[in-house]
């Protein structure tokens, strides 16, 4: 087998562009501050405003959410209710109710109507990595589209969100939501 310079230079960067391409864990945000307590964030009225971008980078649409946000103990469990509004910039308006469950410290369930199964969460430090499958309408169609969201709790009033949108491991594009709690 012969030897270019172009193979031994992609054999040496293989490496680096498998690492470019993982995802953080969870744990890497562990000493972070400030602590995220999701039922303590997600109490009372939260705005958000957000933004869709497709693969290129291009926004597709602008949104705002008020979400009314409760928790009650069920079975010992908190549980929590995130009752969300959605207005988009064409003046279509949505509703998605979520039903969260903290399974363990740190580990988190949810149901919403268009929510395909369960979605599952993890908690550490100052942010939450949460991962579903959303049936979501387009045009006359509906596509199961998996989400990968992390959450970043910036300061007590105010969090980040970036949320990849993937089918069949593609990416489609980008969900970017800044968080304001009233």
């Amino acid at each position: 087998m012969r030897f270019t310079f172009s193979r031994v230079l992609l054999i040496l960067c293989l490496p680096l562009v498998l690492l470019a391409c993982s995802s953080p864990h969870i744990s890497q945000y562990a000493s972070e501050k400030p602590r995220l307590d999701l039922s303590e964030y997600f109490s009372g009225t939260i705005d958000a405003y957000g933004i869709f971008t497709d693969r290129s980078g291009e926004v597709k649409k602008r949104f705002t959410v008020v979400i009314q946000a409760n928790w009650t103990i069920r079975n010992g469990q908190k549980v929590g209710t995130l009752d969300e509004s959605f207005e988009y910039s064409d003046g279509s308006k949505q509703k998605r109710i979520w039903t969260l469950t903290e399974v363990s410290p740190g580990k988190y369930q949810g149901t919403a109507d268009d929510v395909v199964g369960e979605a599952q969460g993890e908690l550490a430090g100052n942010a939450l990595n949460w991962t579903y499958t959303l049936a979501l309408p387009v045009d006359d169609k509906v596509y199961n589209v998996q989400f990968n969201d992390w959450m970043y709790l910036i300061t007590p009033k105010v969090m980040l969100n970036k949320a990849k949108m993937s089918k069949f491991g593609i990416e489609l594009g980008e969900v970017t939501l800044s968080f304001y709690k009233r």
